[in-house]
């Protein structure tokens, strides 16, 4: 059952919108404005901008893009979780992201490369995994081993962690170690069941998940594999750690995917939070299953890494 401290943080963001006096709960259309949500969710993670103690950020360019390091204390960049921000593939920033993937860095020991690829609408497919490809290889460069290097990454970015992978496997460039995805988006044509099943305890807009596909896919077909990784050939993946909640529209994204890579011959664990919420683990410590699911992971990572 879930903790109270969980339950209590669930019925605040679900009823979010009383508190903007909002009769009903916002809903996407494809007249919902892209450039206010992005400043929403920059605001949103300035309330909550303060990084761990011991947490170094350090700007760099990744041939173009805009990256940051984020660094524990007396770091050596030789081991690296390479993370990939979500946000729908429209939105998502360094800064927006940075208190998140200091969580993983603080609980790991282990220095964090995120970068900024281009969004859509105004970049749909295949931008996005156009950069992770070329943020993966500047990685690679700097003489880091792919043995010491970890994919992490929430929601679009879990799915984007994921189709990077196939898009690197197909162009024979070395995979990494493992990979962590909380929530990841795997089916950009949204056929799971958990779309209609969890619409109404989803913590996400009505109709944000179809919006958000159209604008990414533009005129591809979702079911190509580097767009929806669900739909690929999945033998040869390293170990996967996958999480998600029971209470999100993206719950099979999780399931479907995790069983057919098992089906594969993939080494993954799935785990599924009873009555949590999309990519709970980023908000540890908050509540003792998202402390735990990012203890958890954390010693995945450094298992993955060191062995």
């Amino acid at each position: 059952m879930p903790s109270l401290k969980s339950r209590f943080l669930y019925l605040l963001l679900k009823h979010r919108h009383l508190m903007s006096f909002q009769l009903k709960r916002e809903t996407w259309d494809f007249n919902t404005s892209v450039p206010l949500f992005r400043q929403q969710c920059e605001k949103g993670a300035a309330r909550f901008g303060r990084l761990p103690e011991g947490i170094e950020v350090s700007p760099v360019t990744v041939d173009g893009l805009r990256a940051e390091w984020i660094l524990p204390a007396r770091a050596v960049n030789d081991r690296v979780i390479f993370y990939i921000h979500g946000g729908g593939y429209v939105s998502g920033s360094c800064s927006d992201h940075r208190v998140h993937v200091a969580k993983f860095v603080k609980g790991s020991g282990v220095a964090a490369l995120q970068f900024e690829y281009r969004l859509a609408p105004e970049h749909p497919f295949p931008a996005a995994i156009e950069d992770s490809v070329k943020a993966y290889r500047w990685l690679l460069d700097q003489e880091v081993s792919p043995a010491r290097i970890v994919f992490a990454g929430d929601s679009a970015g879990g799915g984007l962690c994921l189709a990077t992978m196939l898009a690197l496997k197909d162009q024979g460039i070395p995979l990494p170690a493992a990979a962590v995805a909380l929530s990841p988006w795997t089916d950009l044509k949204c056929t799971g069941a958990s779309y209609k099943t969890n619409a109404g305890s989803c913590l996400s807009p009505d109709g944000m998940w179809t919006v958000c596909s159209k604008h990414y896919t533009g005129n591809s077909d979702p079911r190509l594999p580097y767009i929806s990784p669900l739909y690929g050939d999945l033998n040869g993946l390293p170990p996967l750690l996958i999480y998600a909640g029971d209470d999100e529209i993206l719950l099979d994204d999780s399931v479907r995917f995790s069983e057919k890579a098992r089906a594969a011959g993939v080494d993954v664990t799935l785990k599924v939070g009873e009555g949590m919420m999309h990519c709970y683990p980023v908000m540890s410590p908050l509540f003792p299953e998202a402390t735990q699911a990012m203890d958890h992971i954390c010693s995945f990572i450094k298992k993955s890494i060191d062995g």
